[in-house]
Parts: C-alpha cells; sequence; structure tokens
C-alpha cells in the first residue's frame, strides 16, 4: 500500500501551473461528460436522475483540482482529509450501479488528477463503450414478470379456489402465498405471487377479479424476484 501511494506521489508536481491546471480541468470536464453521457443513455429512465448526471459531469473535475492542489505535499492530504471528515451527505447515493458509476468518475478524475491523461482517456472510452454495447445487446436486462397480486373478499365468500379460473386463464403461474383479516375480520385480503402471461389483457383481468370480489380493493404491483 505504501509503494503504491509513493508511485501516485510520484506523478504529481509540486509545481502548479496556469496551463496545466486549465489542461486538466478541461480534460477532467471531458472525462466527466463521456461518463455522464453515458450514465444518462445507458440508464432507464424511471432509474436515471437529472442530479446524478451533473454530479458525474463535475466529480472528475473537483477530484483531479484535489490532486493538483495537494501535490505531493502529505500535510495538506491529512489537512484535507480532516477538512471533509466534517462533511455530511444528506442524501442517498441510489441503486448499485450508480455507485459503480461514481467509482468510475473517482478513477477517471484521479487518472486526470496525476496528470496521466493517456490513461485515463483509454479507460473512459473503453468502459464508456463497453456499457453501451450491454445496454444494445440487452445483457443482464431485467426479465422479471413476477407480480404480487392482493385482493379483498367479503368474509362470505370462501377463499379456496374462489379465482382459481381466472388466474389459470391470464397466468402462467400463480401462488397464493398469505391470507390476512381486515376491517375488524369481515374482510379477506389474499396475496398472490403470479407471473402474467404475455399475451394477456391486464385491464380483463382486473375486470374479471372486481366482479367476482364484489367490487373491493384490487392491488397489482411489481415484485422483485420470478417465482421458482
Amino acid at each position: 500500500m505504501d509503494n503504491l501511494f509513493n508511485n501516485i506521489l510520484a506523478n504529481v508536481s509540486d509545481e502548479l501551473t496556469l496551463n496545466g491546471a486549465i489542461v486538466t480541468i478541461l480534460i477532467g470536464l471531458l472525462f466527466g461528460g463521456a461518463i455522464s453521457f453515458t450514465y444518462y443513455k445507458t440508464r432507464d429512465e424511471s432509474n436515471c436522475r437529472s442530479s446524478m448526471a451533473i454530479t458525474l459531469l463535475m466529480f472528475p473535475v473537483i477530484l483531479a483540482v484535489i490532486i493538483m492542489c495537494i501535490g505531493s505535499n502529505v500535510a495538506r492530504a491529512f489537512s484535507l482529509a480532516g477538512t471533509l471528515s466534517i462533511i455530511r451527505f444528506r442524501s442517498s447515493t441510489g441503486d448499485a450501479e450508480d455507485i459503480g458509476f461514481i467509482f468510475f468518475d473517482m478513477a477517471a478524475g484521479l487518472a486526470c488528477g496525476v496528470g496521466l491523461y493517456g490513461y485515463g482517456a483509454l479507460f473512459v472510452l473503453v468502459l464508456c463503450i463497453f456499457m453501451f454495447v450491454v445496454k444494445k445487446a440487452k445483457l443482464y436486462e431485467n426479465k422479471n414478470t413476477f407480480k404480487v397480486l392482493k385482493i379483498t373478499i367479503p368474509e362470505n365468500l370462501n377463499y379456496e379456489n374462489a379465482f382459481d379460473d381466472i388466474l389459470q386463464k391470464f397466468t402462467d403461474k400463480y401462488t397464493l402465498n398469505k391470507i390476512k383479516t381486515t376491517d375488524l375480520g369481515s374482510l379477506f385480503e389474499l396475496s398472490y405471487n403470479i407471473n402474467i402471461r404475455q399475451d394477456a389483457d391486464t385491464q380483463e383481468f382486473i375486470n374479471e377479479l372486481r366482479c367476482r370480489n364484489g367490487n373491493l380493493n384490487i392491488m397489482l404491483v411489481q415484485a422483485p424476484q420470478i417465482i421458482k
């Protein structure tokens, strides 16, 4: 670890020049722009956050400037660490892919800050292209069709096999996994795990269930895993 730290410091010059700073900032902006653009284009609309894209644009420049200001001065590094330790981040980081992009940004910013522009550009280019290939080829795409269906029924309706004919018509697989009483025991709530058929009409499915349960509450939500 000490050797790695010394090697990094060896690439950082104590002499900070205006031209060098301008080049580093511009290259950091290019790296951040490429990573931010890749994030924006490869993320699903429901998971893509504009605030995250802007942060990815800024982060390599910020990190590169920090590295330049520190130089090889260890005292500055410890002073900066003490200053940053008082910062508290109030927003959540996001999902695993967001965290991956943050580390992507960090690596690009570090490479830019220590003056390894060529290696940094190669790293950013290869990983951005790879992310577009993954998106285009739809690798690791979520194939989940498992949903949770909750049906409220009156207490005088026998829930055993009450909806089997409808579920067999509109789903490939279903499992009744929970039954509970509601409204002081006057109603039952049935919770099913279901895989809806690809050619099924969801509105028609809900309408048939609604006619069967007396127009009481029905809820259909996406679930995180497929029925085994």
